[in-house]
This record gives structure tokens, sequence and C-alpha cells, in this order.
């Protein structure tokens, strides 16, 4: 069996991430027979956060893929198993299949048979697909005798037949239970009865109801009778439960509600989405979130924009709002550096960084996902414009690493893309701050004094208030709007 396990090597499914623990099969680029090498990509899987082509770690001719496309498989389970010595034997032979229907009708054993039937050579067990049988048992036991009036056993490998049962003696009807006896009035020192005790508004109240107090049990002090002996007097008896009634089949399908067939889908709970749902549940009910807004005249850095477009030291890269807000963004963080950490709750601490990943929401087919800039704090204008050109695309086209998208420390999201003026963001786990960037429209805005049309967005800030106090936030945000507002910060304030 070791030649065996050597010769058959499984590929386990490996945490292509940081803690994942499982990944969906997206495709599969091989087949049962196919030669391998090591370092080829054989499949395609999704994981919590991106799509990643795994490649097999040794040489060898597939044997056996153990899960189909589509199927979601927990990490360190063996996706595909490999022979690493093709040629070296025959492939072991799959289990034992069911016993075909002629073997199974096969004479049974005479009944009443105590002693196995002559053992078959190799040692007395039976040679089946895999390894051997169980072998007889050296143990003679005699036959039982059976006792008398119990019927005899039946023979080994015959199933027993069921004996017909004795006719049921009819069981006696029960007594049916007395009706209750209608409660017998107390008599008097005259042999009359007694009147029941009772106060004029409880008197009047049963009079009301056409209640007889002499029927209603009373349960005041002394024997009286109460109003709500009275009220439960009248309340109507319970209704007996009717034997229910069978409909008609027809009836029934009539009575039950068409289901929408047709205008429903449903869509499993998996890959980006299912980590999107579970990460911002997380952060909605873990840190308290803070959200500030501020609307801002962005007009001259939209004629940055359009500068810049223009300017040769950015051509081939690109040049749009985000960058520059990103790059406003970088500017607030570098003026209040506190806003850059994160609350580590088991070891009850703050922690402050000195670098920042800047992470850029982006929607692609497969979901929400959020890559982020690694040291973006230390880049150039036309760096950061490349890196996030290059993070743009390579999210667009689903090959977004996972380390891509761990390690972030504060996030935007550029809502305006889709029209929105702004929103209240739910921070990424783990993150102190979120910039949602609104749509830039043309306003009216007093400008020197006069009222003109003037580039317009509004920005919102959400923020841990755990680690971040309004007085930060604030700060933070408000130093965002001046750079937009002025674009020559960046060059005072760098």
């Amino acid at each position: 069996m070791a030649a065996t396990d050597q010769r058959f090597r499984e590929f386990k499914m490996p945490d292509v991430g940081e803690g994942l623990t499982e990944a969906e099969i997206l495709k599969w680029y091989v087949a049962p027979g196919d030669r391998v090498a090591d370092g080829q990509v054989v499949c395609e899987v999704e994981t919590a956060k991106a799509a990643v082509e795994l490649p097999i770690p040794f040489d060898g001719v597939v044997h056996e893929l153990r899960f189909g496309e589509g199927t979601t498989v927990d990490v360190g389970t063996a996706i595909i198993s490999v022979d690493t010595q093709p040629g070296a034997g025959d492939a072991p032979a799959p289990a034992a299949a069911p016993a075909e229907p002629a073997e199974a009708a096969a004479p049974a054993e005479p009944a009443g048979a105590a002693e196995p039937a002559e053992p078959a050579e190799n040692g007395g067990r039976q040679a089946n697909l895999v390894g051997y049988g169980v072998a007889p048992s050296s143990t003679k036991r005699r036959p039982r005798k059976p006792r008398p009036g119990a019927p005899a056993a039946p023979a080994r490998g015959v199933p027993a037949q069921p004996l017909p049962a004795a006719p049921a003696a009819p069981a006696p009807a029960a007594p049916a239970a007395p009706a209750p006896a209608p409660p017998r009035p107390e008599l008097n020192g005259h042999g009359k009865a007694a009147r029941p005790l009772a106060k004029p508004p409880v008197r009047k109240l049963a009079k009301d109801l056409g209640i007889d107090l002499a029927t209603v049990t009373p349960t005041g002090p002394d024997g009286a009778i109460t109003r709500e002996d009275v009220h439960a007097a009248a309340a109507p008896a319970p209704a007996a439960v009717a034997e229910p009634v069978t409909q008609p089949a027809a009836a029934e399908a009539e009575a039950a509600p068409a289901p929408a067939v047709g205008r429903e889908r449903r869509v499993p709970v998996k890959g980006v989405r299912k980590a999107t749902a579970q990460a911002m549940v997380n952060s909605a009910f873990t840190a308290p979130h803070v959200t500030e807004f501020i609307t801002v005249d962005v007009t001259r850095t939209m004629k940055l924009v359009a500068d810049l477009k223009q300017d040769p030291d950015m051509a081939g890269l690109r040049v749009n709002p985000l960058l520059l807000v990103a790059k406003a963004f970088l500017v607030a963080i570098r003026r209040n550096p506190e806003i850059n950490a994160a609350w580590d709750g088991d070891a009850q601490e703050i922690v402050y960084k000195d670098y920042v990943n800047l992470g850029i929401a982006a929607a692609t087919p497969r979901g929400l996902i959020v890559p982020n800039i690694k040291d973006a704090g230390s880049l150039t204008l036309p760096e950061l414009a490349s890196a996030l050109g290059e993070l743009v695309s390579t999210a667009r086209e689903g090959k977004t690493s996972p380390a891509a998208m761990s390690g972030g420390t504060v996030t935007i999201t550029n809502v305006g893309v889709f029209g929105v003026d702004t929103g209240t963001p739910i921070l990424n786990p783990g993150e102190s701050a979120i910039l949602a960037f609104g749509a830039v429209k043309l306003q009216p805005w007093v400008h020197k004094g006069k009222v003109k049309p003037r580039q317009v967005t509004t920005l919102a800030l959400s923020f841990d208030h755990r680690l971040v106090d309004g007085e930060l936030g604030s700060k933070v945000l408000a130093d965002i709007a001046a750079v937009l507002e002025q674009p020559k910060r960046l060059i005072t304030w760098a």
C-alpha cells in the first residue's frame, strides 16, 4: 500500500488568501488521462476575494477529478489525484459494485443448517475486488432447539416471511363518560333554594346578560359571585373540534396559491457576494459608525484635471477627478495621521499605522471588491495615477489577487460615477475611515460675492468612533475639501 500511496498523489485545495476556508471550482483545465507538469495550471477557483488559477506541484497523469465545476470545496480537501508513475502497473480498480440480481437470487443454504459451507481456497477467504472477505469463524455453534410453540427460525439468507396476524378480539367499548350533573342549589333551613350571594351591581349585570346566578360558580370571598364569574358564565363554550373534512384534490389545488413560476430567481450566496455580506454585517454591528458630510466647490480641481490630461508627464496615464480626490485624501491623512489606525479588540489597543494602503471600491461582474494601493502615501502623482489605472483594469478583468485586497487602511468609494450625490458608506473591517465621493454637478454657487454656476460635489466621510473622535474626523474631511477647492494646496501642504 505504501508504494500505491507514493504513486498516486493528491493535490489539496490550498489557502490562496489570508485565512480563507473554502473556494469554488470555476473551471477545470485538465481531464482524467491528461499529462500534467509541475507548475501547470489545472483549474481556476473563486475564493471569497478573487478568482485564482491553481498550479499543480508535481508531474504525472491525471487519475481523478474529485469535484465538478461549480462545487464549493473546503481548504485542505483533495480535489485531484495524479498518477506520478504512469505505466508502473494497473491503476487500482474502483470499489466493488453492488451484487448483480442473479447473484442475489442464488439458492440459499438449506433451512436449519448450522455449519458454514466449506471454506474456499486462499486461507478460507472469498476473494473479491478489493482485498479479501472476512475469514469464517472457527467456533462452531450447536443449533438451537426451538421452544415449544415457537415458530421455526428461518433459514439463513432467506428473509423471514411475516406470519399472518391472528384476528384481534374486539376491544370492549369504553363506557361513555356521564354528563356533568347540573349544580344542585343549596337549601336553606326552610327547604327552599338559598339565594346566591352577589352584590346588587353583579345581579344587575347578570340580569342584563341573561345569566341565572344559581348556575354560576362563585369564586369570591364567602362564596360570593363576582363580576368575573358572571362574565365567565356568559362566555361562549369552546366549540367542539370537528372531524377534518377531506377535500377533493381539485379543490385543494384551487385553494392553494399558485406559485410565481418564472417570476422569481434564486441565486446561491457564495464567493464575493457571501464575503461582502459577512464583512458588512460584522463591520456595521462591531464598529460604531459616524458619517459627516461637506459640499465643496471643485471647479478649480476640474480645471486641473483637464490640464493634467495635456501634461506630457501624465501621457498614457488615467487622469480623472478620482485621482485628485485620492491625492487630497492622502494629504489630509499626512496632516492628521491619527486617523490612519485600527482597533484591536482582542488586545484592547489602537494600532497606529505609518503607511497608507489606499483601498478603491470597484464594482465588477463578480461583485464589489476593494483592492488597495500599497504605500500609496509615498507615491508621486504620476505613480499614483499608474497604480490606480492598473488597479481598476485588473479588477474589471477579474484578475485581482487576494493579496491586493488585504491589509487596507482607508478606502474611497466613488459613487459619483452612478450619478449619486453621496452616501453613508460602511467601513471595511479593520479600517478606520472610508470616503464617499459624490457626483460633480454644475450648480449655482456664491463665488466672490456673486451667484455663479460652479462645479460642486458632496463628500461623506464615515469613521470608526471608537478611535476617531468627531474633531479628528471633521479635520480630515475639511482638509480634503480644502485641497479640492484650492488644488494649489497639494503643493503648499505636501
